[in-house]
């Protein structure tokens, strides 16, 4: 281990009863820290409602095509993409597999490239790209045809949720992230049930003109062209602060300022060198089986697991309730999606209202969807379909405070220790988070839960 990697490592003992302090990294950010109270609170409102104005309106139509796209292959398997393709056997599962292991292999490479580039420029082309594959799903005559394009589509969709994090971060405080991650988050619904309507109508044109354009065709035709129509828009609107071209300088200057008591940094340190000693503080939370990073890591994969499932074959198993390709748009699709904004607004609003119930209301999500999920399973096959299909619906629902409030708790009396006042550790807190410290080496970061 070299001399540095020692030093980070006996820096990063929270524990100690020494609080280590980096310098800031330049006087531009030793400025921005103070540049705060320059601004009146009725400036900052009109900047944060032109900020919401330019933002979440297409990161809502964006984000939740993404989400109409990758569940595209469920429709389109009930409308004959299977029979016309030639399909047999296992294949129409490998088309779903295929596409998350392109997604798990090419996210970390993907993140890297969206922090070195200007972040609205690659996301249009990286939408622009997989429009176009999704586009071309519709001249596939096979399984191979089927398996490569899904493997790109897999490749370049895997970047959109850590770009739109990034972007949350880089504009909104943390008592904004829930409302702004809120409104996109239920575009992933709100956008099915606006595709759902539409694919019905192409499905219903198909029917009644039995020698016309497939179903399954016409359904890629209409989300490869709405793709790329939002990657040549976020080319123009989407980005960081000071990547953007609808804010003048002086706005710029007041959107970084606004978030530095986030504590997490701002986007000048995204194209900043690899830091090494960063990466020896996130494999030494683990060494040391930090439970946090273990919870996370295993909860997500938990609620993971359902997903390529839920993606792939919402539709086919609806249709094995009894209901007609057309009616798994309008009577399952529909009141399905319907139900699950209404469950995202409420958590959405009570976490909004109460603070640090954020975990409460995930475990308790839990709940009604493995009860769903286990009443589906047991229920017998000749059950109407109906309450088959009201146990499924109840899986919408899915979506370690104590660790948190615990951390905060050692944290707290580590600080108090060294005679450091609640407003004084604030402010270190804050030019260490633009000093580009993790919160790992940051003493003074306060997790929220």
């Amino acid at each position: 281990m070299t001399d540095k990697a020692s030093q980070v490592a006996d820096d990063n003992k929270l524990s100690d009863t020494k609080i280590a302090h980096k310098p800031l990294a330049d006087g531009v950010h030793d400025n921005i820290v103070d540049v705060a109270a320059e601004y009146s609170d009725q400036y900052y409102r009109k900047l944060l409602w032109k900020i919401d104005l330019f933002l979440l309106p297409l990161m809502w139509i964006c984000y939740g095509t993404q989400q109409t796209d990758k569940t595209s292959l469920s429709v389109q398997a009930v409308f004959g993409i299977r029979e016309d393709t030639g399909l047999v056997g296992e294949q129409f599962n490998w088309l779903s597999t295929i596409f998350y292991l392109s997604y798990m292999v090419c996210e970390a490479p993907g993140n890297w490239l969206m922090q070195k580039c200007h972040t609205g420029k690659f996301l249009s082309i990286v939408m622009v790209l997989w429009g176009v594959i999704v586009l071309c799903i519709a001249f596939a005559k096979n399984f191979a045809h089927l398996m490569i394009l899904r493997a790109f589509q897999g490749a370049l969709e895997c970047t959109i949720s850590p770009t739109y994090m990034l972007i949350t971060g880089a504009w909104y405080t943390s008592q904004e992230h829930t409302l702004r991650s809120l409104i996109w988050g239920t575009s992933n619904a709100g956008m099915n049930i606006l595709a759902g309507l539409s694919m019905y109508g192409i499905g219903l044109h198909a029917e009644k003109h039995p020698g016309g354009l497939a179903a399954w065709k016409g359904i890629s035709f209409l989300l490869g062209a709405l793709t790329i129509t939002c990657g040549i828009l976020v080319w123009f609107i989407l980005g960081t602060p000071r990547e953007v071209r609808w804010l003048s300088e002086d706005e710029k200057r007041a959107a970084i300022a606004r978030i530095v008591t986030n504590q997490t940094g701002s986007d000048r340190e995204k194209r900043s060198e690899f830091k090494w000693d960063q990466v020896w503080t996130t494999f030494k939370a683990l060494w040391l089986a930090d439970p946090q990073t273990y919870f996370f890591f295993f909860v997500t994969i938990v609620n993971a697991l359902p997903n390529g499932a839920n993606t792939t074959f919402s539709k086919l198993i609806w249709k094995s309730f009894g209901f007609t390709p057309l009616e798994t748009l309008i009577k399952g699709s529909t009141p399905y999606y319907c139900v699950s904004i209404c469950w995202f607004l409420i958590v959405g609003f009570v976490t909004l209202k109460k603070p640090n119930l954020r975990f409460l209301m995930m475990m308790f999500s839990l709940v009604p969807a493995f009860s769903g999920m286990m009443a589906l399973a047991f229920l017998p096959q000749n059950t109407m379909k109906w309450t088959r299909w009201g146990m499924y619906i109840l899986q919408v629902f899915g979506s370690l405070p104590g660790l948190n409030i615990w951390e905060n708790r050692r944290r707290a009396k580590l600080i108090r220790e060294q005679g450091i006042s609640e407003e004084e550790s604030e402010r270190i807190g804050t030019a260490n988070a633009e000093a580009d410290m993790t919160d790992r080496e940051n003493i003074h970061f306060k997790y929220k839960y």
